[in-house]
């Protein structure tokens, strides 16, 4: 499913406390829409975990750059990625627009993390870790 192709009152968002399905719905249309989102769920959750995994790694990247001088960004590395990143999308069927606005959403927040170990400070989410 390509991005955005949910409603905008179907998010998926449960949070698998509370149903906010609608009860007049055909309890079997109900069941599947409960199935779905308990999925959704899921993978919202692995996602997380995906992403915390994936800043341990840029953080360890962050921590080299500073200790040997070099800059908190990499233009060519992050070009490079965009493409590699919008052809997996088209293999997956997701809009290549979507992932590449997001990978620029977390490599501005991993930019932010190495500039943070650049002038000598830990970024947020690390003093709370491990």
């Amino acid at each position: 499913m390509a991005a955005g192709d949910q409603g905008a009152s179907d998010t998926g968002t449960d949070n698998n406390s509370s149903d906010t399905t609608p009860t007049e719905i055909d309890p079997e249309v109900r069941e599947q829409l409960l199935g779905a989102r308990r999925s959704i769920d899921n993978i919202d959750a692995a996602l997380i975990h995906l992403l915390a995994e994936r800043f341990k790694y840029t953080q360890q990247v962050g921590r080299l750059k500073a200790t040997k001088g070099l800059p908190a960004s990499d233009p060519s590395r992050e070009r490079d990625q965009i493409g590699r990143l919008r052809l997996l999308a088209e293999e997956s069927h997701l809009d290549p627009a979507f992932a590449e606005k997001w990978f620029n959403f977390v490599v501005a927040e991993v930019i932010h993390h190495h500039e943070q170990f650049a002038s000598g400070s830990e970024p947020e989410s690390e003093s709370s870790s491990d």
